[in-house]
């Protein structure tokens, strides 16, 4: 399945009574709870003496990815191109490969 596949199939359980806007502000909220339940699993395997949930934490980065798909949709992007202008935009910062020097002293 390609990127954009999985956005067109994952938007078909986008809640239709939703306007644009509406979708956005949705967007963005679930991905920042969703990203809030991922570093949960990670803080409880860190800080608590959990055994890493790997299982649960998949399950959350595919809602992630949902909610990534939403707010792309929202904005009338498809998904590969937001995805190959960052590897782009990852290329012109760090054409070598990441590099802590450049990352210290980036600019944008």
């Amino acid at each position: 399945m390609t990127v954009n596949e999985y956005q067109k199939l994952a938007m078909t359980t986008l809640n239709p009574e939703l306007d644009k806007k509406d979708v956005l502000i949705n967007g963005v909220m679930g991905l920042c709870g969703e990203s809030g339940e991922a570093i949960d699993i990670v803080k409880k395997w860190l800080a608590q003496g959990h055994d890493l949930d790997r299982a649960k934490l998949a399950k959350e980065l595919g809602d992630i990815a949902w909610y990534l798909a939403e707010t792309a949709t929202a904005l009338d992007l498809q998904l590969e191109d937001v995805f190959a202008a960052n590897i782009e935009k990852l290329k012109k910062r760090y054409p070598e490969g990441f590099d802590s020097e450049r990352s210290i002293h980036r600019t944008e």
